[in-house]
């Protein structure tokens, strides 16, 4: 590609969504000066397989990443990696890097992700006690799964539970800690949520629920076991702790942008400064369809929410209005559970679970169903269980919802019956 020529247009966060706002600028016609900052010393890359097929050893580590090593220099990006973003002057338009000569943009995009929670107890600093966010950290964890030992993990979420099923899929004996009375209850309800402990259950993890963490026992400065609030006392060779991330929103509330949650944008990805754009999971985006502020964690998000965000720098009418979605591998023999959620519902959000086909968890085989979360006879939020080419349909469901359409229970329980029939 020719010299650049041009405003600058800077991204912060040289991750998914990073990556796929630069490609979009420059498969959109832009031939100004790009430039993408990225903490890590690894290009961009995609983090499901952290916890999935890289995790489990049955995906390459060069699959997780978003281009080849030279597609940046061929289009003519310019990726500095290992360097950290200190400081954005909005006013002066500048980005400083380590304490360095600043940076001047005409726009600048906010892609900088989230970062792990800890958790503040003694031994918490242990070389044993892990978290997954990085691909470095799916490569130290990759070697000690493979292994053995008991693995003890905190946190029955997302990447808990997925971390659990490649554990046992090593071999090791698993133990999880959650604080709740149930895996992903939070999120899923009560219903849905059963169905996963089952699941883990019956691939021989051992669940310790309404639980938490008081110490992490060591001996000559190894980790030796987890003690919990009840002074059970777990033995333990590994830990993973998964308790959430929080958005990192660092750079943006020192440069005086609106912040809660997650950097506030608009539906067009524009922070309280006109120049500034945020994307990812560090976005607090109105959403127009929802009509409210949300800030999703997940990968589709990024990889959407990038494309938009450039376009919209480019001035290009934007209004991000994606519904939700993620997915989830885990197990890869009976009874196994790949599944896809879209939609959005939250702890009271519903009043009822209706289920198309047969959510029970036996031996040996996998469960196919599909659970549609209701409120008011509507349907927000719908989750496919080895059951493959609805999500179209789900979201037509959710979107006919969102326009006061309702739904007949019965039929939507029915296999018999079309899901594109339950729409007008």
């Amino acid at each position: 590609m020719t010299e650049s020529s041009g405003p600058t247009f800077i991204i912060v966060g040289a991750s998914l969504a990073g990556a796929k706002a630069a490609e979009t600028l420059r498969a959109d016609g832009f031939t100004g000066r790009v430039v993408l900052v990225g903490e890590e010393i690894e290009r961009p890359y995609e983090r499901p397989p952290l916890s999935k097929g890289y995790l489990l050893g049955t995906e390459p580590r060069e699959k997780a990443f978003v281009h080849e090593e030279g597609w940046y220099a061929e289009h003519g990006i310019e990726l500095l990696l290992g360097r950290r973003a200190t400081e954005l002057a909005p006013g002066s338009r500048t980005l400083t890097l380590d304490g360095a000569e600043p940076l001047r943009y005409d726009k600048l995009l906010l892609a900088t992700g989230s970062r792990v929670r800890t958790l503040d107890v003694p031994g918490a600093d242990l070389p044993e006690v892990r978290h997954l966010r990085a691909i470095k950290h799916a490569d130290a964890l990759l070697t000690a799964l493979r292994s053995g030992g008991q693995v003890v993990i905190v946190g029955a979420g997302w990447i808990g539970l997925e971390v659990a099923a490649a554990a046992r899929s090593y071999g090791c004996p698993v133990t999880v800690i959650e604080r709740d009375e149930l895996p992903l209850r939070r999120l899923l309800g009560a219903e849905v949520a059963g169905i996963y402990r089952d699941l883990h259950v019956a691939h021989g993890v051992d669940f310790r629920f309404e639980a938490e963490v008081r110490e992490f026992g060591a001996l000559g400065g190894r980790l030796t076991s987890v003690v919990l609030d009840d002074n059970t006392e777990l033995p333990a060779d590994l830990v993973l702790v998964g308790v959430g991330i929080r958005p990192a929103t660092e750079l943006a509330e020192a440069a005086g942008l609106a912040v809660d949650d997650g950097i506030v944008t608009d539906a067009a990805l524009r922070t309280s400064d006109p120049d500034v754009y945020a994307c990812g999971d560090v976005a607090a985006a109105y959403h127009p369809l929802l009509d409210t502020r949300l800030r999703v964690e997940h990968w589709s998000n990024a990889l959407n929410g990038g494309p938009a965000a450039a376009r919209s720098m480019l001035g290009q009418p934007v209004e991000y209005a994606r519904l939700p979605y993620f997915y989830s591998d885990q197990y890869g023999s009976a009874p196994a559970l790949g599944m896809e959620y879209t939609g959005q519902v939250g702890p009271g959000g519903y009043d009822q679970v209706v289920f198309r086909g047969d959510p029970a968890i036996r031996p040996g085989a996998d469960p196919e169903f599909i659970a549609f979360w209701l409120r008011g006879g509507r349907v927000p939020a719908g989750m496919n269980v080895n059951v493959w080419d609805v999500t179209e349909p789900i979201q037509a469901l959710i979107r006919a919802g969102l326009a006061g359409e309702t739904v007949d229970r019965g039929r939507l329980a029915d296999p018999k019956v079309p899901l594109t029939d339950l729409v007008r």
